[in-house]
Protein backbone atom coordinates (compact mmCIF):
# COMPACT_ATOMS: atom_id res chain seq x y z
CA UNK A 1 0.00 0.00 0.00
CA UNK A 2 1.29 3.34 -1.20
CA UNK A 3 0.64 7.18 -0.02
CA UNK A 4 -0.43 8.75 -3.79
CA UNK A 5 -1.36 12.32 -2.37
CA UNK A 6 -3.15 14.32 -0.33
CA UNK A 7 -7.07 15.64 -1.08
CA UNK A 8 -8.68 18.91 1.54
CA UNK A 9 -11.62 17.48 2.44
CA UNK A 10 -13.17 14.66 3.61
CA UNK A 11 -16.21 15.16 0.62
CA UNK A 12 -13.30 15.00 -1.99
CA UNK A 13 -11.53 12.43 -0.26
CA UNK A 14 -14.67 9.90 -0.21
CA UNK A 15 -15.69 10.92 -3.33
CA UNK A 16 -12.26 10.25 -5.16
CA UNK A 17 -11.33 6.79 -2.91
CA UNK A 18 -15.28 6.16 -4.26
CA UNK A 19 -13.92 6.74 -8.27
CA UNK A 20 -11.12 4.49 -7.75
CA UNK A 21 -13.43 1.88 -6.85
CA UNK A 22 -15.31 2.04 -9.70
CA UNK A 23 -12.21 1.98 -11.80
CA UNK A 24 -11.41 -1.53 -10.00
CA UNK A 25 -8.69 0.09 -8.05
CA UNK A 26 -8.43 -0.84 -4.00
CA UNK A 27 -7.82 2.39 -1.86
CA UNK A 28 -8.07 3.79 1.41
CA UNK A 29 -8.70 7.07 2.74
CA UNK A 30 -8.06 8.78 6.11
CA UNK A 31 -7.32 12.16 7.94
CA UNK A 32 -3.72 13.36 8.47
CA UNK A 33 -2.96 14.67 11.90
CA UNK A 34 -2.44 17.72 10.24
CA UNK A 35 -5.68 17.87 8.53
CA UNK A 36 -5.32 17.24 4.92
CA UNK A 37 -6.73 13.61 3.53
CA UNK A 38 -4.60 10.79 2.99
CA UNK A 39 -5.07 8.77 -0.30
CA UNK A 40 -3.69 5.37 0.12
CA UNK A 41 -3.56 2.61 -3.21
CA UNK A 42 -3.25 -0.86 -2.26
CA UNK A 43 -2.12 -2.36 -5.09
CA UNK A 44 1.53 -1.37 -6.38
CA UNK A 45 0.73 -2.08 -9.97
CA UNK A 46 -1.98 0.63 -9.66
CA UNK A 47 0.09 3.63 -8.27
CA UNK A 48 0.59 4.98 -11.49
CA UNK A 49 -2.79 4.70 -12.96
CA UNK A 50 -4.25 6.15 -9.51
CA UNK A 51 -2.12 9.33 -9.59
CA UNK A 52 -2.68 10.21 -13.09
CA UNK A 53 -6.46 10.29 -12.42
CA UNK A 54 -5.95 11.94 -8.91
CA UNK A 55 -4.35 14.97 -10.60
CA UNK A 56 -7.46 14.53 -13.04
CA UNK A 57 -9.61 14.65 -9.99
CA UNK A 58 -7.48 17.77 -8.29
CA UNK A 59 -7.60 19.99 -11.29
CA UNK A 60 -11.51 19.49 -11.19
CA UNK A 61 -13.56 17.88 -8.15
CA UNK A 62 -17.16 18.55 -9.72
CA UNK A 63 -16.44 17.18 -12.96
CA UNK A 64 -19.52 15.13 -13.40
CA UNK A 65 -17.71 11.84 -14.60
CA UNK A 66 -16.27 11.81 -10.87
CA UNK A 67 -19.55 12.58 -9.25
CA UNK A 68 -21.31 9.70 -11.23
CA UNK A 69 -18.79 7.11 -11.17
CA UNK A 70 -18.10 7.93 -7.49
CA UNK A 71 -21.95 7.43 -6.50
CA UNK A 72 -22.19 4.04 -8.50
CA UNK A 73 -19.32 3.09 -6.32
CA UNK A 74 -20.95 3.83 -3.45
CA UNK A 75 -24.48 2.46 -4.05
CA UNK A 76 -22.56 -0.99 -5.60
CA UNK A 77 -20.32 -0.66 -2.37
CA UNK A 78 -23.33 -0.64 0.25
CA UNK A 79 -24.80 -3.10 -1.85
CA UNK A 80 -22.42 -5.75 -1.46
CA UNK A 81 -21.65 -5.07 2.34
CA UNK A 82 -25.87 -5.82 3.16
CA UNK A 83 -24.42 -9.50 1.79
CA UNK A 84 -23.28 -11.91 3.99
CA UNK A 85 -19.98 -12.66 3.01
CA UNK A 86 -19.19 -10.72 0.26
CA UNK A 87 -17.97 -7.03 -0.31
CA UNK A 88 -14.33 -5.91 -1.32
CA UNK A 89 -12.74 -6.95 1.91
CA UNK A 90 -14.56 -9.77 4.06
CA UNK A 91 -16.05 -8.81 7.21
CA UNK A 92 -16.67 -10.40 10.97
CA UNK A 93 -20.04 -9.52 12.12
CA UNK A 94 -22.26 -11.04 14.98
CA UNK A 95 -24.15 -13.04 12.03
CA UNK A 96 -20.97 -14.65 11.28
CA UNK A 97 -21.50 -16.97 14.77
CA UNK A 98 -24.65 -18.98 12.39
CA UNK A 99 -23.02 -18.70 9.01
CA UNK A 100 -20.14 -19.86 7.08
CA UNK A 101 -16.82 -18.52 8.79
CA UNK A 102 -15.32 -15.27 6.54
CA UNK A 103 -11.94 -17.17 6.07
CA UNK A 104 -10.81 -20.26 6.16
CA UNK A 105 -11.04 -22.06 9.98
CA UNK A 106 -6.98 -21.65 10.57
CA UNK A 107 -4.88 -24.94 11.86
CA UNK A 108 -4.05 -23.10 15.18
CA UNK A 109 -7.34 -21.57 15.79
CA UNK A 110 -8.78 -25.08 15.17
CA UNK A 111 -6.12 -26.64 17.80
CA UNK A 112 -7.64 -24.20 20.15
CA UNK A 113 -10.93 -24.76 20.16
CA UNK A 114 -10.62 -28.53 20.09
CA UNK A 115 -8.29 -28.31 23.10
CA UNK A 116 -10.71 -26.14 24.85
CA UNK A 117 -13.77 -28.57 24.15
CA UNK A 118 -11.48 -31.88 25.26
CA UNK A 119 -11.09 -30.22 28.34
CA UNK A 120 -14.59 -29.11 28.50
CA UNK A 121 -15.18 -32.61 28.23
CA UNK A 122 -12.66 -33.68 30.53
CA UNK A 123 -13.34 -31.28 33.70
CA UNK A 124 -17.38 -31.86 33.50
CA UNK A 125 -17.57 -28.50 32.51
CA UNK A 126 -15.33 -27.00 35.86
CA UNK A 127 -17.41 -30.00 37.98
CA UNK A 128 -14.46 -32.53 38.16
CA UNK A 129 -11.91 -31.07 40.55
CA UNK A 130 -9.41 -33.70 39.89
CA UNK A 131 -8.65 -32.07 36.25
CA UNK A 132 -9.58 -28.49 36.99
CA UNK A 133 -7.04 -28.06 39.48
CA UNK A 134 -3.40 -28.73 37.57
CA UNK A 135 -4.81 -26.07 35.19
CA UNK A 136 -5.73 -23.46 37.31
CA UNK A 137 -3.39 -20.56 37.82
CA UNK A 138 -2.63 -21.82 41.20
CA UNK A 139 -5.02 -24.28 43.94
CA UNK A 140 -6.90 -23.48 46.41
CA UNK A 141 -9.10 -24.90 49.12
CA UNK A 142 -12.35 -24.59 50.52
CA UNK A 143 -12.49 -23.37 54.20
CA UNK A 144 -16.60 -22.33 55.46
CA UNK A 145 -17.83 -20.47 52.60
CA UNK A 146 -14.60 -19.11 51.61
CA UNK A 147 -11.42 -20.22 49.31
CA UNK A 148 -8.34 -19.65 50.30
CA UNK A 149 -5.36 -19.72 48.22
CA UNK A 150 -1.72 -18.69 48.47
CA UNK A 151 -1.07 -15.11 46.98
CA UNK A 152 2.66 -15.40 45.69
CA UNK A 153 1.73 -18.84 42.85
CA UNK A 154 3.78 -21.07 44.27
CA UNK A 155 3.07 -23.59 41.76
CA UNK A 156 4.24 -21.40 39.23
CA UNK A 157 7.64 -20.37 41.23
CA UNK A 158 8.23 -24.29 41.18
CA UNK A 159 8.13 -24.80 37.29
CA UNK A 160 4.48 -25.35 36.47
CA UNK A 161 4.58 -22.42 34.07
CA UNK A 162 1.82 -23.75 31.96
CA UNK A 163 -0.76 -22.53 34.70
CA UNK A 164 -0.07 -18.91 33.40
CA UNK A 165 -2.13 -20.07 30.14
CA UNK A 166 -4.38 -23.16 30.75
CA UNK A 167 -7.23 -21.27 32.17
CA UNK A 168 -8.06 -20.23 29.13
CA UNK A 169 -9.40 -24.07 28.37
CA UNK A 170 -10.92 -24.26 31.56
CA UNK A 171 -15.49 -23.18 30.98
CA UNK A 172 -17.82 -23.21 33.44
CA UNK A 173 -20.92 -24.07 31.49
CA UNK A 174 -22.55 -25.08 27.95
CA UNK A 175 -23.06 -20.99 26.81
CA UNK A 176 -19.83 -20.27 28.25
CA UNK A 177 -17.81 -22.06 25.94
CA UNK A 178 -19.94 -22.00 22.64
CA UNK A 179 -19.70 -18.00 22.72
CA UNK A 180 -16.00 -18.14 23.19
CA UNK A 181 -15.25 -20.66 20.59
CA UNK A 182 -17.50 -18.74 18.21
CA UNK A 183 -15.48 -16.16 18.21
CA UNK A 184 -12.24 -17.73 18.52
CA UNK A 185 -13.30 -19.48 15.47
CA UNK A 186 -13.68 -16.06 13.37
CA UNK A 187 -11.16 -13.97 15.22
CA UNK A 188 -8.87 -16.46 15.39
CA UNK A 189 -8.89 -17.89 11.78
CA UNK A 190 -9.04 -14.22 10.31
CA UNK A 191 -6.15 -13.27 12.09
CA UNK A 192 -4.22 -16.63 10.95
CA UNK A 193 -5.04 -16.23 7.52
CA UNK A 194 -4.12 -12.31 6.87
CA UNK A 195 -1.27 -12.45 9.51
CA UNK A 196 0.31 -15.91 10.04
CA UNK A 197 -0.22 -18.48 12.94
CA UNK A 198 3.12 -17.75 14.64
CA UNK A 199 1.39 -14.11 15.49
CA UNK A 200 -1.90 -15.94 16.33
CA UNK A 201 -0.08 -17.86 18.61
CA UNK A 202 1.77 -15.16 20.19
CA UNK A 203 -1.57 -12.67 20.56
CA UNK A 204 -3.33 -15.84 22.23
CA UNK A 205 -0.26 -16.12 24.72
CA UNK A 206 0.47 -12.53 25.70
CA UNK A 207 -3.29 -11.83 26.21
CA UNK A 208 -4.10 -15.26 28.30
CA UNK A 209 -0.93 -14.41 30.57
CA UNK A 210 -1.95 -10.65 30.61
CA UNK A 211 -5.59 -11.53 31.16
CA UNK A 212 -5.24 -14.77 33.35
CA UNK A 213 -2.57 -12.45 36.01
CA UNK A 214 -5.16 -9.54 36.20
CA UNK A 215 -8.26 -11.83 37.42
CA UNK A 216 -6.27 -13.53 39.88
CA UNK A 217 -4.69 -10.26 41.26
CA UNK A 218 -8.64 -9.18 41.32
CA UNK A 219 -10.63 -12.05 42.63
CA UNK A 220 -8.38 -15.03 43.02
CA UNK A 221 -8.01 -18.36 41.44
CA UNK A 222 -11.60 -19.74 40.80
CA UNK A 223 -11.68 -18.54 36.91
CA UNK A 224 -11.53 -19.54 33.92
CA UNK A 225 -12.25 -19.11 30.11
CA UNK A 226 -11.12 -17.77 26.67
CA UNK A 227 -12.94 -14.96 27.54
CA UNK A 228 -9.92 -12.67 28.06
CA UNK A 229 -7.76 -13.98 24.76
CA UNK A 230 -10.94 -13.10 22.43
CA UNK A 231 -11.56 -9.62 23.59
CA UNK A 232 -7.83 -9.25 23.33
CA UNK A 233 -8.24 -10.36 19.04
CA UNK A 234 -11.33 -7.93 19.14
CA UNK A 235 -9.26 -5.37 19.96
CA UNK A 236 -6.27 -6.24 17.91
CA UNK A 237 -8.66 -7.01 14.74
CA UNK A 238 -10.53 -3.87 15.36
CA UNK A 239 -7.58 -1.19 15.31
CA UNK A 240 -5.78 -3.09 12.62
CA UNK A 241 -8.98 -2.53 10.37
CA UNK A 242 -9.34 0.97 11.51
CA UNK A 243 -5.52 2.48 11.18
CA UNK A 244 -3.98 -0.52 8.59
CA UNK A 245 -6.36 -0.98 6.27
CA UNK A 246 -3.33 -3.11 4.45
CA UNK A 247 -4.18 -5.74 7.21
CA UNK A 248 -7.17 -6.85 4.81
CA UNK A 249 -8.61 -7.26 8.85
CA UNK A 250 -12.12 -6.01 9.04
CA UNK A 251 -14.60 -5.59 11.95
CA UNK A 252 -18.40 -3.89 11.16
CA UNK A 253 -18.94 -1.25 13.35
CA UNK A 254 -22.39 -3.41 14.76
CA UNK A 255 -19.52 -6.22 15.80
CA UNK A 256 -17.79 -3.55 18.02
CA UNK A 257 -21.55 -2.36 19.34
CA UNK A 258 -22.45 -5.95 20.16
CA UNK A 259 -18.99 -7.18 22.12
CA UNK A 260 -19.19 -3.97 24.04
CA UNK A 261 -22.85 -4.52 25.02
CA UNK A 262 -21.74 -8.17 26.04
CA UNK A 263 -19.07 -6.86 28.43
CA UNK A 264 -21.70 -3.98 30.31
CA UNK A 265 -23.68 -7.52 30.37
CA UNK A 266 -21.31 -9.64 32.27
CA UNK A 267 -20.37 -6.35 34.40
CA UNK A 268 -23.75 -6.06 35.62
CA UNK A 269 -23.81 -9.38 37.12
CA UNK A 270 -27.07 -10.55 35.63
CA UNK A 271 -25.32 -13.61 34.50
CA UNK A 272 -23.63 -14.99 37.95
CA UNK A 273 -19.81 -14.79 38.40
CA UNK A 274 -17.62 -13.49 35.14
CA UNK A 275 -13.90 -12.74 34.63
CA UNK A 276 -14.97 -9.17 34.18
CA UNK A 277 -11.13 -8.16 34.75
CA UNK A 278 -10.10 -10.47 32.15
CA UNK A 279 -12.32 -9.27 29.60
CA UNK A 280 -11.42 -5.51 30.31
CA UNK A 281 -7.73 -6.66 30.36
CA UNK A 282 -7.60 -8.05 27.46
CA UNK A 283 -9.82 -5.96 25.46
CA UNK A 284 -7.07 -3.26 26.51
CA UNK A 285 -4.04 -5.16 25.27
CA UNK A 286 -5.41 -6.09 21.77
CA UNK A 287 -6.44 -2.67 21.32
CA UNK A 288 -2.66 -1.09 22.64
CA UNK A 289 -1.15 -3.97 20.53
CA UNK A 290 -3.59 -3.76 17.48
CA UNK A 291 -3.31 0.35 17.33
CA UNK A 292 0.59 0.19 17.88
CA UNK A 293 1.33 -1.87 15.49
CA UNK A 294 -0.82 -0.18 12.67
CA UNK A 295 1.04 3.06 13.38
CA UNK A 296 4.09 1.26 13.00
CA UNK A 297 2.99 -0.12 9.61
CA UNK A 298 2.88 3.15 9.22
CA UNK A 299 5.79 4.39 9.63
CA UNK A 300 7.42 1.94 7.63
CA UNK A 301 5.29 2.36 4.42
CA UNK A 302 5.64 6.15 4.56
CA UNK A 303 9.87 5.21 4.68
Amino acid sequence: MRLIGHLQNEIHAKRFGDFLLSKQIDNHTEQDANGPWEVWVLNEDSIDTAKSLLDQFIQNPDDPKFIGAARAAYRRKKHEQKKPGTGRARVIDGRTIFYKPPVPLGHLSITLITISIAVAVLTQLGNNERFVKPLLITEYREEGNYIVWQPDLPEIRHGQIWRLFTPMFLHFGILHIIFNMLWLRDLGSIIEAHKGWRLLLLLVSVFAVLSNLAQFLTSGPAFGGMSGVVYGLLGYVWMQGKFNPASKLRLQSQTVRLMIIWFFVCLSGLLGPIANTAHAVGAVAGIAWGYIAARLSRIRRLR
